[in-house]
Parts: C-alpha cells; sequence; structure tokens
C-alpha cells in the first residue's frame, strides 16, 4: 500500500451567530480538510487549523509523500519536518501545524487498514461515553440566532441548553474590557444552574495581572472549576496564583515552563499544535506523569473532533470535559455531524479509523464559502473595523 494522492481543501465552517471574545468578534473557523489516498483505495481524513495549511500540504508535503508506505508515519515527519524539541523561536509553527493534518490522515489510514477504530491503536477503549462542555458567550444576533448581550440573555440560553440536551457543563467567556458583565453572568448562571454544574470561564488573556486580581476576588466564591487564560504570561500566572485556588488552564504547550513556575494545572490543546496525534499522545503522556490535566480544544470540524474523542476514549488522564461548540455549529464536512452530545457526552464512534465520513456535497458548499467570502477574520473588531485590538484591554 502506497500513498497515491494528497488532497487539501480550503473551507469555512460558520457559527450560528458571532460571538465575542477578547480579540473581538468570531463567526466562524476557516479550515483545512486533508484526504490521504492509497493505492488500495483507502482514504484517510485529517484536519488542519488554518486555510495557510493548503500551500504547505499541496507543494511541500505532497511531493515528498506520495509513493511512500502511509503506515510509515515517522518516515513521513522526517520528510517533512526539521528536526525540533519543543517551542523555541528557530521552529516553524506552520510546518508543524499542517503536518499535523496530514499525521492525522496517515493514522486514519492506519487504523481502517487494520479494520480497527482509532481508539484500539491507542491501547483500546478506557471509556466509550466522553464529556464536552456546552459555550456560551455574548453574540451578536444573525438570522435570528444568538442576540445575548446581558448576563440575564445568556443565563437564559443556557438553562435552554439544559432543558434541550441535559447539559450541565459549561464554559464560556470573560473577556470584555468592563469585566463586570461578564462577572455578574458566571454569578447567575451560578445560582441558577446550582451547586453541582460545572463553570469554566476563559478570558483569552484580556486582563492585566491588576486586573485579574480584582476579578478573582469575585470569582473564588463561586466554585469556578477552571480559569482559562486569565492572563497573558505564565510568570503572572503564577503570581495570581497567590490570590486563588483556581486552577487555571492555557492553549500554550510549554510543560517545561509550567512544572518551573507551578503553573498552569491544565492544557488545552489541539492535536496540530503539537506536529500530530503521535506526538500529541506523548504530550498527554507527560501531563499525567506531572499531575497536569489536558483537555482538548473546540471550534473544529467533526474530522477533529472525531480524534478528540479517540484520545479521551483511550487515555485515562483525561479526566475533564474537552471543550465543545457543537450546538454553535449549525453544519459540518462529516455526514454523521454536527455533533450533539446529549446529557454532557458523546459516544465514540466505532467504525474503522476515526470514525467518520467525509460528505463532498457538504465539503463543497464549505469550500465555496470560503472561495467566496474568503477566510474568517477571528480578530474582528465591531467596535473599529479594520483595526486590531491590543491586550490587556483592562
Amino acid at each position: 500500500m502506497k500513498i497515491s494522492a494528497i488532497r487539501a481543501t480550503p473551507v469555512n465552517i460558520p457559527l450560528e451567530a458571532p460571538y465575542l471574545w477578547s480579540y473581538g468578534s468570531l463567526a466562524g473557523f476557516s479550515k483545512t480538510i486533508v484526504e490521504v489516498e492509497t493505492s488500495d483505495g483507502i482514504v484517510g481524513l485529517g484536519e488542519g487549523p488554518s486555510p495557510a495549511n493548503v500551500q504547505t500540504i499541496t507543494n511541500v508535503f505532497a511531493p515528498r509523500l506520495i509513493g511512500r508506505d502511509p503506515v510509515d508515519i515517522a518516515g513521513a515527519e522526517e520528510l517533512c519536518l526539521p528536526s525540533w524539541r519543543g517551542i523555541y523561536t528557530d521552529v516553524d509553527f506552520g510546518l508543524i501545524r499542517a503536518f499535523g493534518a496530514v499525521e492525522m490522515a496517515l493514522w486514519d489510514i492506519r487504523a481502517k487498514a487494520w479494520g480497527r477504530p482509532l481508539y484500539d491503536l491507542f491501547g483500546g477503549a478506557h471509556r466509550k461515553e466522553i464529556a464536552f462542555t456546552d459555550y456560551f458567550s455574548f453574540r451578536e444576533l444573525q438570522n435570528g440566532k444568538g442576540g445575548e448581550t446581558t448576563p440575564e440573555a445568556v443565563l437564559d440560553y443556557c438553562l435552554g441548553q439544559r432543558e434541550q440536551f441535559g447539559t450541565t457543563m459549561f464554559e464560556g467567556k470573560l473577556s470584555t474590557a468592563d469585566p463586570e458583565p461578564g462577572i455578574r453572568t458566571v454569578e447567575i448562571l451560578r445560582d441558577r444552574l446550582g451547586a453541582t454544574a460545572v463553570l469554566r470561564v476563559d478570558s483569552n488573556k484580556a486582563y492585566s495581572l491588576t486586573e485579574a486580581r480584582r476579578i478573582v476576588r469575585r470569582l473564588e466564591p463561586l466554585n469556578i472549576r477552571c480559569w482559562e487564560d486569565p492572563v497573558a504570561t505564565f510568570e503572572d500566572m503564577a503570581k495570581l496564583r497567590q490570590h486563588t485556588a483556581i486552577p487555571f488552564s492555557v492553549h500554550t504547550p510549554n510543560i517545561r515552563q509550567a512544572l518551573a513556575l507551578g503553573v498552569p494545572d491544565a492544557f488545552c490543546t489541539d492535536v496540530n499544535v503539537h506536529g500530530g496525534i503521535g506526538r500529541a499522545l506523548r504530550f498527554i503522556g507527560a501531563c499525567e506523569q506531572l499531575g497536569l490535566d489536558f483537555w482538548c480544544y473546540s471550534g473544529d470540524s467533526g474530522i477533529a473532533s472525531a480524534v478528540y474523542l479517540h484520545l479521551a476514549a483511550a487515555h485515562a488522564h483525561i479526566r475533564e470535559p474537552s471543550q465543545s461548540l457543537f450546538h454553535m455549529q449549525p453544519l459540518d464536512v462529516i455526514a454523521e455531524g454536527p455533533f450533539r452530545p446529549r446529557n454532557n457526552v458523546l459516544t465514540v464512534p466505532e467504525a474503522p479509523g476515526i470514525g467518520v465520513t467525509l460528505d463532498h456535497d457538504k465539503l463543497a458548499f464549505c469550500h465555496r464559502a470560503f472561495v467566496e467570502n474568503g477566510p474568517f477574520n477571528k480578530f474582528h473588531d465591531p467596535d473599529r473595523p479594520g483595526r486590531f485590538r491590543r491586550l490587556p484591554l483592562a
């Protein structure tokens, strides 16, 4: 079996309504969908975090990989990536993330060739029901969806999610320039959802250490499960630790700095930031040895999300729910999607490979949306279009 073709397609995956975060307003996600085809007719699926991955995959990786054994993932990495060992200034993160998309597809091929679900290649399933949080934020109104501009409106949205889907695990934004509306939102959510509901907040590095110290005094009594990126650096986070026992999480996978400073308590990443599934598995294992929690990212198509399901199924150390925007995503590129958790969980796919099927009509629709509209601008500031926000906001 040899690699016979590699296709990389840029797509737009919209949200039902734009949500507000520290950098502005986010209406959806632009991704790269990867198909790696073999001489035996097996097609592996992967996903890259940026449409910029298309050129790298098509022009750099494909000529090096076509004709090679798709099971030889280590050999593929040696051909595509220069030697690297973590986070340094000489690392090309664009190459790493693009290879992660191809590597994901190679794992899918390997599992399909052996007729096994992906989690079996990781050692088998520790669990089959995988927990996710539901997301909340202030949102703009779009086509009758969203429009939650007050804490009370966000509360009504979350109560609706609990009523419709049985959600009792939530994560949401606390990242406005004036933190008071966000704090008030969390206060009334705790009051109405009850003491047993999981509440996590994400500030996307919106606040200075001084402001974060003020905010944490209000959050401390609310039994917050985790505060993600309250400040910009691990050093400031270590200083903030002196004022609270609330756990912190980050997206930056700098495990050495975490060990040196004692923060964060958890990492939330996608597979691509590590350069693929293999390196992500090793990172999770390192977190386990150090007593640091790990969960998975949100805002992906059903392809990457299915990989997260398999990781959480196989790795007992993923004890906390991963992030999810599933209920805010109206469409997907997979036939089985968008995923819709109920009672906080999804069942891991059992079909060979990552267990999902690419829907070529949906792929074409999302690709047309990218071609006609360009990529989503995740840094769009509705208050000052054309300018980028600078953090901290307060």
